[in-house]
């Protein structure tokens, strides 16, 4: 008897442009693990998880555009991996269905994501404890859910916000499994310990909600300004300076080898000046960049050889969630009547 591959699934949600810090903490690690041919990857655009951000539609299209060029001009292994548009898998909608009649409305009550809005209008002296929450945002870990289950996926590598939808994936299927017999594979999330987390411009995490990001592949000159505008201290040059919480450094190290590393610390002891810290990390970023910068324009021009990829992991994808979801219909009585 065949013993089943690992399933690991990473989900990309379509709400504005790659930077350096998504390319180090889940583009790279993800290209670099969809080469183990002992493991199955699953990689797919969630452009249906965006509608609960109320996103603008032109801006969830060329998201999806600019997410897709990145991962495929970076060498995601597509003929190995499944990349694949959620939304053009249709089993996976319908699967959140399903999942709906086996999940407690007291299990998405304790989602992290509802629960932060919640408290927010009550620190607002909302009367409507609820106020601008949609169903989107409600039951977004059930979509979640459905897009883990429905590929038998038994890894998924998420950051430690995610992690509670992972467990919730779990949760609904037990319950699943105990009602209607053994159905689904419980998943286990993978915390990626050594993953960098960078800071961005302003010094605080770098996201897309600040506004303080690096755009992956920015050209060269909005690179070196933007890399030039990284907040740092008011010590001289001359004068040592600390690796420690230094944004600069930090993106260095996410990018650079241990012995480049341990260059740079002792440049910092030295008393490098900040300007020649940012031009270095500014030449060190664009030369490891560059040879994938010309192909993800050459596909940003180009968007019909993206949707052409796209198409062919939907099919790929559809050949294991149709058989699958019908096993599921017959599981949960909706069958042919003869």
């Amino acid at each position: 008897m065949a013993i089943r591959k690992d399933a690991y699934l990473t989900g990309i949600t379509t709400t504005g442009t790659p930077h350096i810090g998504n390319y180090v903490g889940a583009i790279r690690p993800g290209i670099e693990a969809s080469k183990d041919l002992d493991t199955q990857h699953f990689y797919f655009l969630a452009d249906y998880h965006s509608l609960a951000k109320n996103e603008d539609p032109d801006k969830i299209g060329q998201s999806t555009l600019e997410i897709a060029a990145s991962w495929l001009a970076l060498g995601l292994d597509t003929e190995h991996a499944y990349f694949y548009r959620q939304s053009d898998i249709p089993e996976i909608p319908e699967l959140t269905w399903i999942l709906h009649g086996m999940t407690a409305k007291g299990l998405m009550n304790r989602a992290h994501s509802y629960k932060a809005s919640v408290q927010s209008n009550v620190e607002s002296d909302n009367k409507d404890p609820d106020k601008g929450v949609t169903m989107a945002l409600y039951s977004y870990p059930i979509l979640m859910a459905a897009d883990i289950l429905m590929f038998k996926s038994s890894k998924v590598p998420v950051g430690q916000d995610q992690k509670q939808h992972v467990e919730m994936a779990r949760d609904i299927a037990q319950r699943f499994n105990h009602h209607y017999g053994e159905t689904f594979v419980l998943p286990d999330a993978v915390i990626g310990e050594d993953t960098a987390v960078l800071k961005g411009l302003d010094g605080r995490k770098m996201s897309k909600s600040y506004n303080n990001t690096i755009p992956l592949f920015a050209e060269e000159k909005r690179l070196r300004k933007l890399i030039m505008k990284i907040k740092t201290n008011s010590l001289e040059p001359g004068e040592p300076k600390d690796t420690a919480d230094s944004t600069l450094f930090d993106i260095f190290k996410a990018f650079a080898t241990a012995d480049e590393t341990a260059e740079v610390a002792q440049c910092y002891a030295d008393g490098i000046a900040w300007g020649e810290m940012k031009q270095l990390l500014f030449e060190y970023i664009n030369e490891q960049i560059k040879p994938a910068r010309e192909e993800y324009n050459r596909l940003i021009a180009n968007p019909g050889a993206v949707e052409a990829e796209l198409g062919k992991g939907a099919v790929r994808a559809r050949e294991l969630s149709v058989p699958y979801l019908a096993r599921i219909r017959e599981a949960i009585g909706i069958r042919k009547l003869g």
